[in-house]
């Protein structure tokens, strides 16, 4: 937009490693994302609680700021919060409550609806109904991480840091030792049944591990289940795993959405693959790593076993390289920008943006 643009950002998470016993996906890609955005000459403000200090004692040397009140900004940028019953439905003050839903809603209310602040809303989660009114008032624009979004919404992938993508060796993590055929890291929420599917058959052929929140784990007593595990972890854990299984919710798979997941794991090295019902899945990956059921997952597992550390596994994991393109740090900034510039030119001069 050529001019410095100040973005209040609200999160509810971590910039850094955070803490373990809690769930913010975000971690693997937030920083990267907001230092860009910085490098592109705008100021960002965190207007939620600075966690990182608060929870995990990290402050980055005072790099960047968090404002508990309502400064001035020229765009509001919401990583979108929901209704979470017993922890941000709670009256402030009880035990376990968050107060991530309550701060939105002032957000919202000072900025998008007393002030006309252009708004972007990052549903993240799938969570912001499609028939809210946010999605139709002026001055807001809705992103979603998908390749199929919502209708009026727009396409905003979680990014990967170019450097990562240019700096990998599909040749040195093809040698690498992966002592576990099949590992996930990722919590139960709304898995289950693709968990049945496609995961639970192979466990009971290879050795695996699953990380992370499975609360209820009573129908899978031959998996082996780690629960969390510190967010540093996640790379060494993937770095020592052949596989993956990308397990997603429907109401991602249907909107073609993808979570970090991906590039966690094929940064380190570990093949992800991708059930045939996500939509556009050959776009995620390549075409001989998407399954049907759980008995094509446990002859991929064989054959990757088979040809570890060879020619043709050194092509899948460049093959997966390419696929994450899709993801590119710059390529979302890009997004981010057009999507300033469209905000810019909607409102009206002397408001916001104008």
């Amino acid at each position: 937009m050529g001019d410095e643009v100040i973005i209040g950002y609200s999160f509810w998470g971590f910039l850094g490693p955070g803490i373990t016993d809690t769930p913010d996906g975000g971690r693997s890609h937030r920083r990267p994302l907001v230092d860009a955005l910085i490098k592109q000459g705008h100021q960002l403000v965190f207007l939620q609680a600075d966690r990182d200090r608060l929870e995990a004692g990290d402050d980055f040397d005072g790099r960047y700021t968090f404002a508990c009140g309502l400064p001035e900004i020229d765009v509001l940028f919401l990583e979108w919060r929901w209704n979470i019953p017993g922890r941000n439905t709670t009256p402030c003050g009880t035990p376990g409550h968050t107060c991530d839903l309550h701060r939105q809603h002032e957000l919202l209310d000072h900025y998008t609806i007393a002030s006309r602040i252009p708004t972007v809303i990052w549903d993240k989660d799938r969570q912001l109904p499609t028939s809210s009114a946010w999605r139709h008032r002026p001055g807001v624009i809705v992103c979603e991480a998908a390749l199929a979004p919502s209708t009026g919404a727009r396409s905003l992938l979680f990014p990967v840091d170019d450097a990562l993508l240019d700096g990998v060796d599909s040749h040195a993590l093809a040698a690498s030792p992966r002592p576990i055929t099949l590992g996930y890291v990722g919590n139960q929420y709304d898995r289950d049944e693709e968990f049945d599917t496609y995961l639970a058959p192979a466990a009971t052929r290879f050795p695996h591990q699953v990380a992370g929140k499975w609360p209820d784990t009573s129908r899978w007593p031959h998996v082996a289940f780690l629960g969390r595990i510190p967010f540093p972890q996640v790379h060494e854990f993937y770095g020592g795993a052949l596989a993956t299984v990308l397990l997603l919710p429907q109401r991602y798979a249907l909107a073609g959405q993808v979570t970090q997941r991906i590039f966690e794991a094929v940064l380190a090295g570990c093949l992800p693959l991708a059930p045939a019902g996500i939509r556009r899945v050959e776009r995620f990956v390549p075409s001989w790593l998407i399954v049907r059921d759980g008995a094509t997952v446990i002859n991929k597992l064989v054959h990757l076993r088979a040809i570890a550390g060879s020619r043709e596994h050194v092509k899948l994991i460049a093959g997966c390289l390419r696929h994450l393109e899709l993801f590119r740090l710059s390529a979302q900034v890009r997004t981010i920008e057009a999507v300033l510039a469209d905000l810019a030119e909607a409102v009206r001069p002397g408001r916001g943006l104008g």
